[in-house]
């Protein structure tokens, strides 16, 4: 049954999702999000390829900017502790037209992303066992029997993480809760074992030696793709608020500690890598990743129980970044903001789960996939594009989160569920949240670069190259013209708007 608290009442919502989550599934909400062994495990062969050894660099690089914006999430997580975190918080620091984008921008990306997340599948399954090759003989994911193999894979977990999504909250926590701690126990154990395997030491990460990029600058720009992203999601628990107990205490801590977390251990999963690495030139780690290095180094039989550990990492990753994209449709749904809202905004009483916005995740993720039935490319373009969509996602809170504290209209003040002090950067709130936006409007820049080197290799594919630009491009066209279909279609009879009014803090 659904929880009695109340404390969506300030904000004009009735508590309809079940509150059972505790500090320890909040935190796993925004590990498995980010999933070092998912995300470090399938572009690791790509950072490598452009930015040669010296790519590790850019992971604390990342990790700085990232924990920049996560401090400030971490203080509206503390004051608005609403599903649809970064709608939520975008709509009340500006206004619902602003805030209906980037929750637009938001859940469209994140749909991307469970879709990226899926084909990681293929940089692992086939290196445990060849019968995991379903189509064809290649499995590496720029051929093209790697690329259509790793769709079908695919579609087959986005069937399951669906499924999941569901049948019931508790279900879908406990199954992100031992993904977790079994990802956490692996990456530890990769990290051990790396390490002590090691044939060279930490100073190979000042080499720049096989760096397809031309200078330190521009190995280091193509580089930071794989920590750029691997650290994204940890808003996961602000997205799950309305299912955690006493979230305005929670989820501030838990943001923080998903992030660093996943920043130490991703860290030294890469740097464990490249140390412990065969070789450094053969070719082999800048196309097959840290799949060669384990069963090459550690041997078949440790090695693919350790890329077991992977494939569970890579499955509870999916459920937990299709569960936040599912909170995101459902939020705006609820006030009315999207297509058939009513059906997307119901929430079972008795599985406390939004079924409609599970299924229409898991199909368009699927739909995504095909493309790589297109191109082998397609894998870059769509894991790249996610990237791009949440960076500019959460900007577009940390934007006007730093207009609302320049104007003197944020408040340190209030106190959580156990009368403690809200979350609060107090004194550095400003030059913290302006560094923030500065980082996130800078890597948005990089990412969407359309370099023809990193996203059309092969060459005569003009559409992958521009495919981030183009894809976000009409993201906000297909906004704008639903946003305008609606003002249209109300004009004789306007609704009220939605809750989103400034809550007492």
């Amino acid at each position: 049954m659904p929880s009695t608290d109340h404390s969506l009442a300030e904000f004009g919502y009735r508590q309809e999702l079940h509150r059972s989550l505790g500090r320890y599934a909040s935190f796993a909400a925004g590990f498995s999000f980010i999933s070092v062994l998912t995300t470090v495990f399938q572009f690791f062969a790509f950072g490598y390829a452009f930015g040669g050894p010296v790519f590790f660099w850019a992971w604390p690089a990342v990790l700085v900017g990232q924990l920049l914006v996560a401090a400030c999430f971490a203080e509206l997580a503390a004051r608005y502790p609403i599903s649809g975190a970064v709608y939520q918080w975008s709509s009340r620091l500006s206004n619902v037209t602003f805030g209906w984008f980037a929750g637009w921008i938001m859940v469209i990306g994140q749909i991307v992303v469970v879709a990226a997340a899926a084909l990681a599948l293929q940089m692992v399954l086939p290196a445990i066992w060849s019968g995991f090759q379903l189509v064809g003989s290649d499995p590496a994911v720029t051929s093209t029997d790697g690329a259509a193999n790793a769709a079908v894979l695919g579609v087959l977990l986005l069937a399951l993480t669906t499924v999941v999504n569901i049948v019931d909250n508790r279900v879908m926590s406990m199954i992100n809760r031992v993904g977790v701690t079994a990802e956490i126990i692996g990456a530890v154990l990769i990290v051990v074992l790396l390490l002590t395997h090691s044939k060279r030491s930490p100073g190979i990460t000042f080499h720049t030696e096989g760096a397809a990029s031309s200078g330190l600058l521009g190995a280091l720009l193509v580089g930071s793709f794989t920590a750029a992203y691997v650290m994204i999601g940890f808003d996961s628990a602000g997205e799950m608020s309305e299912e955690t107990h006493n979230p305005r205490r929670t989820a501030p801590r838990t943001i923080l500690t998903a992030l660093g977390a996943a920043g130490l251990l991703g860290g030294l999963v890469i740097l464990g890598g490249l140390l412990a690495a065969p070789s450094l030139t053969d070719g082999h780690l800048g196309v097959d990743g840290l799949s060669y290095v384990l069963t090459s180094r550690l041997g078949d039989g440790v090695g693919k129980v350790l890329l077991a550990d992977v494939v569970v990492a890579i499955a509870v990753a999916t459920l937990a970044i299709q569960t936040a994209a599912c909170r995101m449709l459902f939020s705006m749904a609820r006030d009315g903001q999207l297509p058939f809202s009513r059906r997307l905004a119901h929430v079972n009483p008795r599985t406390g789960m939004p079924s409609a916005p599970a299924v229409v995740v898991g199909v368009l993720a699927a739909a995504l996939l095909l493309l790589n039935f297109a191109s082998p490319d397609a894998f870059l373009a769509i894991g790249t594009t996610c990237i791009v969509m949440l960076y500019l996602a959460y900007a577009m809170v940390t934007g006007p989160l730093l207009v609302r504290r320049l104007r003197g209209e944020f408040s340190s003040r209030g106190t959580d569920e156990t009368g403690g002090r809200l979350f609060s950067l107090g004194r550095w709130g400003i030059p913290v949240n302006a560094l923030a936006l500065l980082y996130g409007l800078a890597m948005t820049v990089n990412l969407a670069w359309p370099r023809a080197a990193v996203y059309d290799p092969a060459g005569g594919h003009w559409y992958f190259q521009w495919f981030t630009v183009l894809f976000l491009a009409a993201t906000l066209l297909a906004g704008a013209g639903y946003r305008a279909y609606r003002r249209t279609s109300e004009a004789g009879s306007p609704v009220p708007e939605p809750a989103v009014q400034e809550a007492a803090v």
